[in-house]
C-alpha cells in the first residue's frame, strides 16, 4: 500500500507531503483544483517520462517520493531478478533536473525506466475513465479469468516456455536459412570436391612427373651421348680407362722414388676406381634406357590433368590443390553437419511444443470450467450497482495458434438491457455502464488475487442517485481487503471514505500553489455539502452532508 507521497517543485506544488492509510480514502475538491497534478506527480514516481514542463521553478529540481509497504505483495523475486535490496518498506524516488534528465531510485539504488515502470505496475492501478477501455482488450479478459480460474502460475509457466520455443523456432529458421545457402553451392562444390578427391595428388608429384616426361621425351639424345662417352672410355688402347690404366702403372714404377710420386699414384687410382665406377653406371643405364610410347601417354595424361585442375583453381602448385581439396571438404561436411542440427533442434523444438500444448490445455480447461462461475460473479455485482437486467457471454474457442497466455480465443459479450443482442462490450455499454462494469470486475477480483492499491479516477462520472450510493458501498468493500482512492466528485462516495482529503489551490502573491489537506470532521462536512449544493450550502445540505457521513 501506498504510505506517504513527498512532492517537490511539481507543477502548481511547491512542497507537498502527505501520508495514507489502509481502507479507503477519499480526494475532492473544485474542477482545476489540482487533482490531476496529484495523480501526475504519483504517475513519475511509478514510471511516466519525464518533461521539463513539469518544474515549477525552473531552476530547481523536482523530488517526488512515495513510500510503500510491500511484504504482503510476493515481489521478491522482481528485486532478485534486478539485483535490488527488498525492503518491506520501500522508498521509490524520481528527479527531474532542470537540463532535462531524469534519475529514479528503488531504495536508494538506480534504477532505468523499465525497471521503475515494472515494479509500479505491481504496487499501484491508477484507474480513470479512459483506462475502463481495458475491459475490450483481450489480455485483460484473459487476466479475469484466469485469476479465477486460478491458472495465473501456470500461464507464466506457459509464457516461459513459449519465449523458449520462439528462440528456439528462430534458431531453426536460421539454421534451415544457412543450410539453403549452403545447398545452391553444394552440387558443384561436391562435384569439385570428388574431382580433387579422385585425382588422388601427392606433394611432389608434379616436379617428379615433368622429370620423367623430360627423360622419355629426350630418350634418343640421351642414349646418344651415352653410347659417345662409353665408346671414349672403353676403346682398347686409347680409351680413357685404358689410358688410366697405362698411366696408373707408369707413376706406380716410380712411386717407391718419392712420396711425391707415391701420391700421384694413389690419386691416379682413385680417378680410375671412380672412372670405372662412372662408366659402369652409364653402361647400365645405357641397358636401361627403353622407349616406351605407353608410358610417355601416361604421363602426359597425368600431367595434363594436374595442369587443368590448377588452371581451373586457379593456382600453380600439386600442394595448392590438396589444399583447395580440404577447404570443399569443410564446405561439402558443412551441409551434412547443419542436417544433423537441424534434425537436433526440431527435436527440441517438438518436445517444447508438446509441452506447451500440455499446458495450454490444461489452462484451456479450467478456463471453461471457470466461465460460469465469473459470469455469475459479475451479473451479481452489476446488478447490484443498478443493472438488474444486464448478462455477459464468453465463449471460449480453441485454436492452433499460440498466443501469448494459451491457444484460446475469447469473446466478451455483453448486453445491458433484457431482451437485448450480445455484444462487443465497448460497443454496447455506455461509459456510466462500462465504470460499472469495470467496478464489478475489480470486486470479483479482489476476492480471489492480491490487488495493489487501486485508484479510482473520476470513474463515477455518468452516474448519480442511488446508483452513486451503491458505488460507494462497493468501494467501501472493496478497501476492507486492500488500500483503495478515489477521486470524486460525487458526496456519497466522499462519504465513505475512512480518510477524506482535499486539493485546493492558494494565490500567494504572483503565484498560485495547488495544496491536499486531510479534512477533520467538520471540514468533512462543510465539503460534501458544499459537493451537494455549491458555495454557501444551507443548513439542509450540511445536514444531509452529516446524514451521509453517519
Amino acid at each position: 500500500m501506498l504510505q506517504s507521497l513527498k512532492i517537490k517543485n511539481y507543477a502548481l506544488i511547491s512542497q507537498l507531503s502527505v501520508d495514507f492509510r489502509t481502507g479507503l480514502s477519499t480526494l475532492t475538491g473544485e474542477t482545476g483544483a489540482g487533482k490531476s497534478i496529484i495523480l501526475g506527480a504519483l504517475g513519475l514516481v511509478l514510471g511516466k517520462r519525464a518533461e521539463t514542463s513539469y518544474l515549477k521553478n525552473k531552476e530547481d529540481k523536482c523530488i517526488i517520493e512515495a513510500e510503500f509497504c510491500i511484504g504482503e505483495y510476493e515481489l521478491n523475486k522482481f528485486f532478485d531478478e534486478n539485483d535490488l535490496d527488498f525492503e518491506e518498506k520501500t522508498l521509490i524516488r524520481r528527479e527531474i533536473l532542470p537540463s532535462g534528465k531524469s534519475r529514479a531510485f528503488i531504495n536508494d539504488t538506480p534504477v532505468n525506466l523499465s525497471q521503475l515502470q515494472g515494479l509500479g505496475k505491481k504496487l499501484v492501478d491508477i484507474h480513470s475513465q479512459h483506462q475502463t477501455m481495458e475491459i475490450s482488450e483481450s489480455n485483460f479478459q484473459f487476466q479475469i479469468l484466469d485469476s479465477l480460474a486460478k491458472n495465473n502460475k501456470k500461464v507464466e509457466s506457459y509464457k516461459r516456455g513459449l519465449s523458449i520455443y520462439s528462440k528456439v523456432k528462430k534458431e531453426l529458421k536460421k539454421l534451415n536459412e544457412h543450410k539453403e545457402g549452403l545447398s545452391k553451392e553444394y552440387e558443384y562444390n561436391l562435384f569439385l570436391y570428388t574431382e580433387l578427391e579422385e585425382a588422388k595428388l601427392k606433394k611432389g608429384e608434379q616436379k617428379d612427373l615433368e622429370e620423367k616426361l623430360e627423360l622419355l621425351n629426350n630418350t634418343e639424345t640421351i642414349r646418344e651421348n651415352i653410347g659417345s662417352c662409353l665408346s671414349l672410355g672403353n676403346q682398347e688402347e686409347v680409351g680413357l680407362i685404358a689410358s688410366l690404366l697405362t698411366s696408373k702403372a707408369n707413376i706406380q714404377k716410380i712411386s717407391s722414388y718419392s712420396d711425391k710420386y707415391s701420391k700421384i699414384y694413389d690419386r691416379l687410382e682413385s680417378v680410375y676406381i671412380e672412372t670405372t665406377d662412372i662408366f659402369n653406371e652409364l653402361e647400365a643405364e645405357n641397358e636401361n634406357i627403353d622407349f616406351n610410347p605407353e608410358d610417355l601417354e601416361k604421363l602426359n595424361d597425368r600431367l595434363q590433368l594436374i595442369y587443368n585442375l590448377q588452371k581451373k583453381h586457379l593456382v600453380d602448385s600439386v600442394e595448392l590443390l590438396i589444399e583447395k581439396k580440404e577447404e570443399l571438404s569443410v564446405k561439402v561436411d558443412g551441409v551434412t553437419n547443419t542436417d544433423d542440427q537441424i534434425n537436433k533442434k526440431q527435436v527440441e523444438l517438438d518436445k517444447i511444443k508438446l509441452r506447451l500444448d500440455e499446458l495450454s490445455t490444461t489452462i484451456s480447461a479450467n478456463r471453461k470450467k471457470t466461465i460460469p462461475k465469473l459470469t455469475k460473479e459479475l451479473e451479481k455485482h452489476v446488478s447490484y450497482l443498478g443493472m438488474e437486467e444486464a448478462k455477459f457471454n464468453l465463449e471460449l474457442e480453441n485454436t492452433v495458434e499460440y498466443f501469448s497466455n494459451g491457444k484460446d480465443k475469447l469473446s466478451f459479450l455483453f448486453s445491458a438491457n433484457k431482451g437485448g443482442a450480445f455484444g462487443k462490450i465497448e460497443k454496447v455499454a455506455s461509459g456510466g455502464e462500462l465504470s460499472r462494469v469495470m467496478l464489478a470486475i475489480k470486486t470479483t477480483l479482489s476476492a480471489y488475487s492480491k490487488l495493489p492499491t487501486i485508484i479510482f479516477d473520476e470513474i463515477d462520472t455518468g452516474v448519480s442517485g442511488e446508483i452513486s450510493n451503491k458505488i460507494a458501498d462497493v468501494m467501501a468493500i472493496l478497501s476492507e481487503n486492500m488500500q483503495v482512492m478515489a477521486i470524486t466528485h460525487l458526496p456519497q462516495i466522499a462519504a465513505k471514505g475512512k480518510d477524506h482529503f482535499k486539493v485546493y489551490k492558494e494565490i500567494k502573491g504572483a503565484n498560485t500553489y495547488t495544496n491536499l489537506k486531510l479534512l477533520n470532521k467538520e471540514e468533512r462536512v462543510s465539503e460534501i455539502a458544499e459537493m451537494i449544493e455549491g458555495k454557501n450550502p444551507s443548513e439542509s445540505a450540511l445536514a444531509h452532508a452529516r446524514q451521509l457521513l453517519n
